[in-house]
């Protein structure tokens, strides 16, 4: 076991989701004081989102982490205004969080072309200044890569969201019979008749104590939170991690996966979810899916099987439960369909969201 963990951590390794990078803007230009001329700014360092480059392809081309603007050109007779100095792109993959050394968010990169400015260049030198430029923003950041797709796999091991992504999509997850089966983020394409294509992400093993950044924890987590649903998957028999921890039932796992997320981040609650309930091919499954169903009806009347610590504050609602094997493939085809009406649902609220916060800008404008 400690052989085959080994692995799993030096495979997971290879993965970069998170970097931290030095960056500082260019310093002004002088001023030609006796002219009254103006010192050219220093340019500016912007963070860019492009498909062709992966954090560990910055840490591999830019060992050193440090980034810098040009400086502002000085003020001249030949040119009174001096040019400003040249601005640097860090170019970084799609779907990374900018954020300062302290946590304060200074931008999302959701898509190509996205860009943050993430240090000001120096003013250059002008009369007020007495003609002397200032410096650079010198700063460090931080980029954290948050898997984007329309729907995120959650589960303890071993509840099958691995070979679940395999039979729904044209994922090749690595899968394992050690608890922490994905050793790496894997992102499948549904795809539909119509050509339509929904993102589903298959996110490294939960395991409980996750929000306190146990096993994989945060590495778990914080790719949650760029997820549009939210894809609960258990096993309809229940589980147990390992022979030191207690058996959990399904609704046990479904409850455990609500605080996890809870502790976490509270409103990742809000996220509308599906429930899978896996490998409807054992024995007396049936009976324990209806049991589930009634125990969901009215969870608090149930949680007292879990201590009082690992009892949600609010309960999780599902949009849809879904009994499904992913070994025999029953239930897949109606759960591909249900993913794909999920999402439609959302739809028309997201849109009704956006109108209401553009009018919202628009009475600002006209105030």
């Amino acid at each position: 076991m400690v052989h085959l963990c080994r692995i799993c951590l030096r495979k997971y390794g290879n993965f970069v989701d998170n970097l931290r990078l030095h960056v500082r803007g260019g310093a002004g230009g002088m001023g030609l004081a006796r002219l009254g001329g103006q010192g050219g700014n220093g340019g500016n360092v912007w963070v860019v989102a492009t498909k062709k480059m992966t954090l560990k392809g910055i840490m591999e081309k830019y060992p050193q982490k440090r980034f810098a603007a040009d400086v502002g050109g000085n003020s001249s007779v030949r040119s009174l205004k001096g040019p400003k100095g040249t601005d640097r792109e860090i170019l970084v993959p799609v779907g990374i969080t900018v954020t300062t050394e302290h946590g304060r968010v200074l931008g999302n990169l959701n898509e190509e072309g996205d860009r943050v400015l993430v240090a000001k260049g120096g003013k250059g030198g002008v009369i007020s200044s007495t003609f002397l430029p200032s410096k650079g923003q010198s700063r460090q950041i931080r980029l954290d890569l948050k898997i984007i797709a329309d729907m995120g796999l959650v589960g303890f091991p071993n509840a099958g969201k691995s070979s679940l992504l395999t039979v729904l999509s044209n994922a090749t997850p690595e899968i394992a019979s050690y608890p922490f089966t994905t050793l790496r983020p894997h992102v499948g394409k549904l795809l539909y008749e119509d050509h339509m294509q929904i993102s589903v992400a298959d996110l490294p093993g939960l395991i409980e104590g996750a929000h306190v950044n146990k096993g994989m924890g945060h590495k778990f987590l914080k790719h949650v939170e760029r997820t549009k649903q939210l894809l609960f998957v258990v096993d309809v028999c229940g589980f147990q991690l390992a022979s030191q921890t207690p058996f959990r039932s399904a609704f046990e796992a479904v409850q455990l996966l609500n605080k996890e997320l809870e502790l976490y981040k509270e409103e990742l609650l809000s996220k509308p979810a599906v429930l899978v309930v896996n490998k409807m091919d054992l024995p007396d499954a049936e009976h324990k899916l209806e049991e589930l169903r009634e125990q969901l009806l009215n969870p608090q009347d149930f949680c007292h099987t879990l201590p009082d610590k690992m009892t949600p504050k609010n309960h999780m609602t599902f949009r849809h439960v879904v009994p499904v094997s992913a070994a025999s493939g029953f239930g897949v085809g109606s759960l591909k369909s249900l993913i794909r009406e999920s999402l439609n649902e959302e739809a028309p609220e997201a849109t009704e969201a956006l109108r209401q916060e553009k009018l919202q800008l628009l009475r600002g404008a006209t105030q």
